[in-house]
């Protein structure tokens, strides 16, 4: 690598961390302001709920995930394998050729003077030619006082261990055992007894040894022995590079390079480079120290995100299910659902919804209160007249009163007979059309039917219904999709609303027509018609508007029930009064106009 690049490389990675700086003290801001917002909003105060704490689980599952991908997947330890070897081959052929130039000798059949040998042994320099000579008599082909100053510099700054291996195997040189003139020689003593590591460290321990790559041989020291002992060395003596990787008793991994010294094609011998027990893994202890740190940290802000996002989600949940409860167990003191419509998402939805069914089940409390009420005032009317009639029969005096009073009685019964019989009506309107399948119905064929119903049976005193259906196109532009007997219904007492409104000679009109998706019916009499401010109170419960001669005659109800069953399809029902047919007229009859989506 140049400097060019080493230098480019050192600005990216400044550049880097300035930037994972800023970002952290960022996320760091803002993690501290989080306490002040938990005290403020407190949103835990009802404790963590099941939903919070399964948030909190999950998140934490997958952050713990990929920290456990991070830190036995990771390509670092390899990568830092391949560099180490890859490092300890250059270094190799660097120093083999370096020893292979400078330090190989010329085998001679030399007498070894033991005087000699002892002054080597204690690292003590002799003239040059004794040196020389003395390197002849051992018959090495490489010279250990010549590599060993080569050797010293080159492998001290880089930590490895060096040894160099003569053609046969015998170790010549071993970086940990040779010294300068002067040095004071130091051995390594092993390490004092310990006491047993606690249950952190030994799980730790575990961890790491799961960590570690499996399938990797043992690396056995073998101190002074032949070095063909290690299978790198005798393929190296064969004149080929090898690297190996192993592992120590400790578990810790440790890299060696055979690489062959030679000389003119010729193998003077081997220089074992290897990294010391600890290194890597040192290394990668310390990158996975950092990850554990990020990750503690990452760990940090997802748990309290998550306790934010459940606070989003499960405090609204707890107070809207504490409000249902208030509702449910106190329906008379109108409790309020929360209302978070402002939120966009499920919950805002939710309240709505709950609001409008708690405005609704309120809406249909009342109507039964008021419902109950009005059934009561109209039965009492009947009841009481019913009861009066009843006492005095038997005081009256003459034949004719006593009929006069049993007419009341039966006038009375049927009265009640019919209240009974529309309220009930009026009860079951509600279930029978959410429990009944809607289908389409034709209401051209159902008009036709019930205006040829009313025809067959006319009487004199009853007036004429006529039936107009103008043209639309399509194969079934009438139909509508609803329940064809309350529709019927519908019909039916509209009918008898206009014909009892009617002269004997007058004309009721039926009248249908298709505008865009919506049919509309319209019913018309000829009678005195509705005055302006009782045009939608017609269509209140028990409301009647009748000449006195008439009363009696009906419950009120059949207006009531036909819009219920109107706006229950979709549609609607309202009343009009007809232009005057002249100006003596104040009005030409009433109008009671339905409205229904076509299907």
């Amino acid at each position: 690598m140049t400097a060019e690049t080493e230098g480019s490389w050192q600005r990216v990675d400044a550049s880097f961390k300035e930037r994972f700086r800023r970002g952290a003290r960022a996320v760091l801001n803002w993690v501290k302001r989080v306490p002040g917002w938990i005290s403020e909003h407190r949103p835990f105060r009802h404790g963590f709920s099941s939903l919070t704490r399964r948030i909190v689980v999950l998140n934490l599952i997958g952050l713990a995930i990929l920290v456990s991908g991070i830190l036995y997947l990771n390509q670092f330890r390899a990568g830092l394998i391949d560099a180490k070897v890859q490092s300890l081959l250059t270094q190799g052929e660097i120093i083999a050729r370096a020893i292979a130039a400078s330090a190989g000798v010329d085998n001679g059949e030399t007498q070894i003077d033991p005087e000699t040998l002892l002054e080597k042994e204690l690292g003590q320099a002799g003239p040059g030619g004794a040196d020389d000579a003395f390197s002849n008599a051992l018959g090495f082909t490489i010279d250990p006082e010549r590599a060993a100053p080569i050797l010293r510099p080159l492998v001290k700054p880089t930590g490895s261990r060096a040894r160099i291996y003569n053609r046969d195997g015998t170790l010549i040189l071993d970086s940990d055992t040779f010294y300068s003139r002067g040095e004071v020689l130091r051995y390594d003593l092993p390490p004092p007894e310990t006491s047993e590591p606690d249950a952190l460290t030994t799980f730790w321990d575990a961890v790491t040894n799961q960590l570690q790559p499996s399938g990797l041989p043992v690396y056995t020291e073998i101190g002074g022995a032949n070095g063909k002992a290690y299978p790198e060395v005798a393929t190296a003596l064969t004149g080929t590079s090898v690297p190996i990787v192993r592992k120590n008793d400790k578990g810790e991994i440790v890299v060696s390079v055979a690489v062959p010294v030679q000389r003119m094609r010729a193998v003077l011998g081997v220089l074992l480079l290897s990294t010391r027990g600890g290194d890597i893994d040192d290394i990668v202890s310390a990158e996975r120290m950092s990850i554990f740190r990020v990750s503690a940290f990452a760990a940090a802000v997802t748990v309290v995100l998550s306790l934010i996002l459940a606070n989003t989600i499960a405090g609204p949940m707890q107070r809207l299910a504490a409000a249902a409860e208030r509702v449910r167990h106190s329906v008379k003191a109108r409790a309020e659902i929360p209302d978070f419509t402002d939120r966009s998402d499920e919950i805002g939805h939710l309240s709505g919804a709950l609001r409008d069914m708690t405005g609704a089940l309120y809406r249909r409390i009342d109507a039964i209160e008021s419902f109950a009420a009005d059934v009561a005032h109209e039965l009492k009317n009947p009841l009481t007249s019913l009861r009066s009639a009843t006492e005095t029969l038997p005081l009256a005096k003459t034949e004719e009163s006593r009929e006069r009073l049993m007419e009341i009685i039966q006038h009375d019964v049927r009265r009640l007979d019919r209240l009974i019989s529309d309220i009930s009506d009026a009860s079951r309107l509600d279930a029978e059309l959410a429990r009944e399948d809607a289908e389409l119905v034709s209401m051209d064929e159902m008009l036709r039917a019930t205006v040829s119903l009313f025809n067959d049976i006319h009487r004199d005193d009853i007036p004429e219904v006529v039936l107009d259906i103008a043209y639309a196109p399509g194969a079934h532009p009438y139909r509508v999709n609803g329940h064809d007997s309350r529709l019927h219904q519908v019909m039916v007492n509209l009918l008898e609303n206009a014909i009892s409104f009617s002269p004997p000679d007058g004309r009721v009109t039926v009248a249908a027509r298709r505008i865009g998706n919506e049919i509309q019916i319209a019913i018309e009499d000829e009678g005195p018609g509705i005055p302006e401010e009782n045009l939608e109170r017609v269509f209140e419960r028990f409301y009647t508007d009748r000449p006195q001669e008439n009363f009696g005659q009906n419950s009120g109800l059949g207006l009531n029930i036909s819009r219920q069953i109107v706006v229950a399809h979709g549609g609607r029902l309202y009343a009009e009064n007809r232009p005057a047919r002249d100006a003596s007229a104040k009005s030409g009859g009433a109008r009671f106009v339905i409205c229904l989506p076509a299907a």
